[in-house]
């Protein structure tokens, strides 16, 4: 019997460490937790909500995503997907691109991609379901900004970008951090005539200020205002010309490298 797939999933975001966000997913009785760096306040939210927990998902091996497995696992015996190339001694389900995995009990579908570039083995998840686009993806994207490259290249993180913006529009984005705020300033100093953006940084201001996330967001938004999504745009080509971080004419993923490392100093 092929089960129904649910379509009364919630994801609740778990607050972590100084600006990590822990993704909880669950139907009201199972939970399957993603990138549990902490399991302190895992295990408060499931006993908060009565829920039992039923999986974990890691998207790569930083210890503020995984830092909390161990613990979780003394707490319930379950499967933990993970990326196959990461380098986690707790994966017990291994995952790269082209897989799909299926959460028992929450019977929640995912289809697994590749997007190296922060970590060489990191992947994402992404849900499919009609109506309910998801894509859960650690530290690749985040709102209005993209992660470090720390072991990959920027022509690895620039095409890990190109995959999740290939997405539907409307699929809700759960990237890891609250770094929303700072990644627009970044991004209204690099495209001041942007419009959109423009609006977006009032609207996530105003969500800050009433302590509420600023994620998920999602793919149209990041698409609209995310300068690495958007470091082909005359605009922001022209503020690193200017800048002198990058020389006239240069190749569309020399704006990618000189955008990224632009940011990491700003």
């Amino acid at each position: 019997m092929t089960p129904i797939l649910r379509s009364d999933l919630t994801v609740l975001a778990i607050p972590a460490f100084k600006d990590n966000y822990l993704w909880l997913i669950h139907d009201g009785v199972n939970a399957a937790v993603v990138d549990p760096g902490d399991a302190g306040p895992v295990l408060a939210a499931l006993a908060a909500n009565n829920l039992a927990l039923t999986a974990i998902l890691l998207t790569h091996h930083h210890a503020d995503h995984i830092g909390g497995v161990q613990q979780l696992l003394e707490h319930a015996s379950v499967p933990v997907f993970g990326p196959r190339n990461d380098g986690i001694s707790t994966v017990t389900h291994p995952l790269a691109e082209g897989d799909h995995i299926r959460l028992r009990g929450l019977e929640l579908a995912l289809r697994v991609l590749d997007v190296p570039g922060h970590t060489l083995g990191h992947i994402a998840y992404v849900r499919e379901t009609p109506g309910a686009h998801w894509v859960f993806c650690g530290d690749t994207m985040f709102a209005g900004g993209c992660g470090r490259v720390f072991e990959g290249t920027p022509a690895q993180m620039a095409a890990s970008l190109g995959k999740l913006a290939a997405l539907p529009g409307d699929t809700k984005v759960f990237c890891a951090h609250e770094y929303t705020v700072a990644n627009l300033r970044f991004a209204q100093a690099v495209e001041p005539g942007n419009a959109e953006l423009s609006k977006r940084v009032e609207v996530e201001a105003e969500k800050r200020a009433r302590n509420e996330p600023t994620v998920p967001s999602t793919i149209a938004l990041e698409k609209a205002t995310n300068p690495f999504l958007r470091y082909g745009e005359p605009e922001i080509v022209g503020s690193l010309v200017r800048e002198g971080k990058l020389a006239a004419g240069a190749a569309p993923i020399e704006a990618f490298a000189a955008l990224r490392e632009w940011k990491n100093t700003f």
